[in-house]
């Protein structure tokens, strides 16, 4: 423990664990604290947080607006490579947290700060994603990750902390679950949740209705797609940040974007993760339907291949690492033909594609698909075509069946 850091930045949300680090910090250091709260979308928790922080002993209280930044410069692109960790999460929490590290330690440097601390605990991936992220961009710096530290075992041992010092805590033993909200989604872990049998409770979700009690009849909304990009909602064009809040509440309305998942975690174990992301699941629905129509069958194959490197990249904080930069040139590139809209029917917690086209990237081709007659394919031309593509397996056979298989 360096007894030369006189002044640290605290990633800071005003919940127990970072409540209770502060004060340890103040404690163990003997440094100063200043705290910095990232505005990703959480709402009044950040105003919250920052005068929390100054009730319970921090010097200075860092709030920064970083949703534009977010959803422009992260939630994009990365939904421009139609990545998915494990084949459902949508990473809300991932694309959230090098942003969140890049503002930590900016803060860092305008305070003049000899640290940074965050609340991540050992056993997750928040750890390795905010060091990896601060390290990629100031090689030189300093972390202090209490978790791996001190000798709190567990939430038990933080609640009996805080009362002690008198700390007010926004967890109880009654909500043993714990939860983390950006513009993109909110994730849930932990308590209950960590017996992975047992569902999740009802009435915990906050950005969706129960599917059960969404309207009893359909919505169809159309989402616009420029060079991968969604642009408007129902014809009517908005900012990112409006786009996705909208599409936030429309799907939220209808139950929709809810996972329950057991996924591997970067450091070894697996974790029961249940997210909810209304916005970002219309999103990622419309913009592959989109898609299907604008690119190349060989293009989009090796970009289906690639996106699931893209998607163990970010999960496991390599955003600002060579290789996710690079493919994400690459996938950028492929994007600029995706324009275009799709329609998407809402029901009951589900989202389908109703409809899609795009008026000037279009590879589909009616003329030549069409079941009627046409000008365009010489059905006669798939005999020889057939018989190039069967060689290899007709030899193969015949060497079988002739070794009396």
């Amino acid at each position: 423990m360096s007894k030369d850091i006189k002044k640290v930045v605290l990633a800071y949300s005003g919940g127990l664990d970072t409540s209770v680090i502060l004060q340890w910090i103040k404690e163990e250091y003997g440094a100063e604290v200043v705290t910095y709260t990232a505005d990703v979308g959480q709402g009044d928790e950040v105003e919250e947080a920052r005068v929390k922080a100054l009730e319970t002993g921090a010097i200075e209280a860092i709030t920064e607006d970083l949703r534009k930044e977010f959803v422009e410069d992260y939630v994009f692109p990365a939904f421009r490579t139609s990545a998915l960790y494990e084949g459902y999460y949508l990473m809300g929490t991932s694309l959230a947290r090098p942003v969140i590290s890049k503002g930590l330690v900016r803060a860092a440097i305008e305070t003049g700060a000899d640290a940074i601390a965050h609340g991540a605990t050992g056993k997750g991936n928040d750890q390795v994603r905010f060091e990896l992220s601060a390290y990629a961009l100031k090689p030189d710096i300093k972390v202090i990750a209490p978790w791996r530290e001190w000798d709190l075992k567990g939430r038990a041992d933080c609640l009996a902390y805080a009362d002690a010092r008198g700390i007010p805590t926004p967890v109880t033993p009654e909500m043993p679950y714990s939860m983390d909200a950006n513009m993109l989604h909110i994730s849930y872990e932990g308590g209950v949740l960590e017996d992975p049998w047992v569902p999740p409770p009802r009435g915990m979700f906050s950005m969706t209705v129960d599917p059960e009690n969404a309207p009893d009849e359909p919505e169809y909304i159309t989402i616009g797609f420029e060079a991968g990009d969604p642009v408007s909602v129902n014809g009517v064009r908005l900012s990112p940040v409006e786009l996705l809040g909208s599409l936030n509440e429309i799907g939220g309305r209808h139950g929709i974007g809810r996972v329950d998942i057991v996924e591997n975690r970067f450091v070894g174990m697996k974790s029961r993760g249940v997210y909810e992301t209304p916005g970002g699941t219309l999103m990622y629905h419309a913009h592959r339907a989109v898609e299907s129509l604008t690119l190349d069958r060989e293009v989009v194959h090796l970009r289906d291949e690639l996106s699931n490197r893209y998607a163990e990249m970010v999960y496991n904080g390599f955003w600002f690492a060579p290789e996710r930069e690079a493919l994400q040139h690459f996938m950028d590139d492929l994007q600029k033909s995706v324009t275009g809209e799709a329609r998407l029917k809402l029901y009951k917690g589900l989202a389908t594609i109703d409809g899609r086209r795009s008026d000037t990237h279009a590879l589909y081709d009616e003329a030549t698909v069409t079941f009627e007659a046409d000008d365009v394919y010489n059905q006669g031309d798939a005999e020889g075509f057939i018989r190039l593509q069967s060689l290899r397996l007709r030899t193969f056979a015949e060497k079988r069946l002739g070794e009396g298989e």
